[in-house]
């Protein structure tokens, strides 16, 4: 686990990386034309955020597949837990979350069902739910592949904290993949709290 952990840093820190301007260059080094150093730099952010959706997406779904289907509903009730969200609706959430920001990245209106980040009253099974989950992540790689598109405006997004003028494409993408992962360790903690151990932590 703790290896992912730091892949994901490391990931994290490349992209972040690109949105940098680069003040110098070693001895030697070619100069390349404005608009190549551009391209290669939006190849290197698309590859970066790519690598770092694949890593999400794989360990997300595994999680909640790993939930028996009879567990969806299951909410905890030891301790302070009231009006949490069960395990179906938290993976909706998540889902609907990663749609709406997808749509805000690709200058889309969000998907009218995914409600304020609720997600479809008529998903409810294990099967439905996990498809539902699937398409958001095709939503944020659809995202990525269009950030080198500068004729497609990008909207900002009412469930984010970037305001127009600051929101970007890669940000709407990190932003989601970071609030995936905030639900992933929830995700972890309900598949324990019913006797299931997380496909990442299994030998």
């Amino acid at each position: 686990m703790q290896k992912r952990i730091s892949s994901f840093i490391i990931v994290l820190w490349l992209t972040s990386a690109t949105i940098l301007a680069q003040t110098g260059r070693p001895a030697g080094q070619q100069v390349l034309g404005t608009n190549y150093a551009a391209s290669l730099d939006t190849k290197r952010e698309q590859g970066a955020l790519q690598a770092l959706l694949k890593i999400t997406e794989k360990e997300i779904i595994a999680a909640v597949d790993a939930m028996p289907a009879d567990k969806f509903g299951f909410a905890p009730t030891d301790g302070e837990f009231k009006g949490v969200r069960t395990f179906g609706q938290m993976v909706k959430h998540l889902s609907a979350t990663n749609y709406i920001l997808a749509a805000a990245a690709l200058g889309e209106r969000p998907p009218a069902d995914a409600g304020d980040e609720v997600g479809p009253d008529s998903i409810r099974t294990k099967a439905e739910i996990l498809n539902y989950l699937n398409g958001s992540f095709a939503r944020l790689a659809k995202a990525i592949a269009a950030i080198d598109q500068t004729n497609v405006p990008v909207n900002a997004s009412p469930i984010s904290p970037l305001k127009k003028g600051e929101v970007t494409r890669s940000a709407l993408v990190v932003e989601s993949l970071m609030h995936a992962y905030d639900h992933y360790g929830q995700i972890v903690e309900y598949l324990r709290m019913n006797g299931a151990v997380p496909p990442a932590s299994r030998p």
